[in-house]
């Protein structure tokens, strides 16, 4: 049921004007861009915690009024980077068997593509550093309000390329729900999972109605901002009406900056090491961004 519907957001996406209303047909399957995670993380976070996983509240010693103020670049990494992952090259009988199970066929490549660009953004993601730098606490909430915010900036940049993109985009988003669930399981809900899934199935339509909406030309000057508050800093208490604390501002500034930035990173980033997945996100472990 999930790929059906994300099939038929992706056809919907590819049908609206390029570079507006994007992804404003997804409404028609969750028409509130504000769900909350009340319901889903008050459930998960209130799980046994995990001993090994540490609440990344350090302080950091970048200076974020600085970072993300540079022009945007390709994400590619070059032909020499040690953390490019290449498609194997067989020759032989071995190439021959593996031609006749498909392995070289468009959908196998294209599976092995998503999983590493899932691979690139769960690698942004799950490391300390995007919660130092930002200052937000490791919690499930703020991981899986991270990965949809990533998995945005990558299915935003696949639609760039039509339906080739859609079609890969479908994988990565089958790759995605696959590891959630996994993510959920771990944290303890073990009971009505199918339940939670398909709450934080709807949080995820939600969100990226609301980044889209965000980066609109005719959006207001603060809306993306606005957004990330709700989505990613914001208490799982459900009240909109909070605004965000003196403390809470500067690493909110800094995320919209960093969100516009990869942004315009991934639209120059090429097709082939966009597929391919041979591309990284902008380093957070220095304040040279």
């Amino acid at each position: 049921m999930l790929g059906r519907l994300w099939r038929a957001a992706a056809n919907n996406y590819s049908r609206a004007v390029p570079g507006r209303n994007n992804f404003v047909h997804a409404a028609h399957f969750y028409p509130s861009s504000r769900i909350h995670y009340s319901d889903v993380a008050a459930t998960v976070d209130s799980a046994v915690p995990d001993p090994t996983v540490k609440n990344f509240t350090a302080k950091t010693d970048v200076n974020l009024n600085k970072m993300f103020w540079s022009k945007p670049c390709s994400l590619a990494l070059p032909a020499d980077s040690p953390l490019r992952i290449e498609e194997p090259h067989y020759e032989g009988i071995k190439r021959f068997i593996l031609k006749l199970m498909l392995f070289y066929s468009k959908q196998s490549k294209s599976i092995r593509g998503a999983n590493v660009i899932y691979l690139r953004i769960t690698s942004q993601v799950d490391k300390p550093a995007i919660y130092n730098v930002f200052r937000l606490e490791k919690t499930f909430k703020t991981t899986f309000a991270l990965l949809v915010l990533h998995m945005w900036l990558v299915l935003r940049r696949l639609k760039e390329e039509g339906k080739e993109g859609g079609d890969l985009g479908q994988y990565l988003y089958e790759r995605y729900n696959h590891d959630v669930e996994l993510r959920v399981d771990k944290e303890g809900v073990k009971l009505l999972l199918g339940k939670w899934m398909k709450n934080l199935e709807k949080i995820f339509y939600g969100n990226i109605v609301a980044y889209d909406t965000a980066m609109l030309p005719e959006a207001k000057k603060d809306e993306l901002q606005n957004v990330i508050w709700r989505n990613v800093f914001q208490s799982d208490d459900g009240d909109s009406s909070k605004v965000p604390t003196d403390a809470a501002l500067v690493p909110l500034q800094a995320m919209s900056r960093y969100v516009r930035r990869e942004s315009g990173c991934l639209s120059l980033t090429d097709k082939e090491a966009l597929f391919s997945g041979n591309f990284m996100f902008t380093s957070l472990k220095s304040s040279k961004s």
